[in-house]
């Protein structure tokens, strides 16, 4: 059982996962606490929320499919997400819960 907890993390860190960054004039706070970011894991889990919207979503449906992740880590993976073509943005926006435009993304069948 233990061995398959290691394969998952290990595939899940060849396919997801960025660098954390942090600005240079940022406190040495900041970078540490970036350090500690598990990227590979978040972005796993805002793509697997992504795919359960075949028409698309918004921010807002990913960080109600997320209750326990703070949307401060929701909303850095979707920039990685993009490039690595795990997500497409469809050009189109919906309004969210704040009343302003948010882009509506796709998951790929990559």
């Amino acid at each position: 059982m233990q061995g398959d907890l290691f394969n998952e993390k290990r595939s899940l860190s060849l396919l997801f996962g960025s660098p954390a960054k942090s600005r240079n004039r940022d406190a040495g706070t900041s970078h540490a606490a970036g350090s500690k970011v598990d990227t590979a894991r978040l972005e796993g889990m805002v793509y697997e929320a992504i795919k359960k919207y075949p028409e698309g979503c918004i921010m807002d449906d990913v960080i109600a499919s997320l209750p326990s992740i703070r949307e401060h880590s929701i909303q850095p993976r979707f920039a990685p997400l993009i490039r690595k073509g795990f997500v497409v943005d469809t050009g189109e926006k919906r309004e969210g819960r704040s009343g302003r435009l948010q882009r509506i993304i796709k998951a790929t069948t990559k």
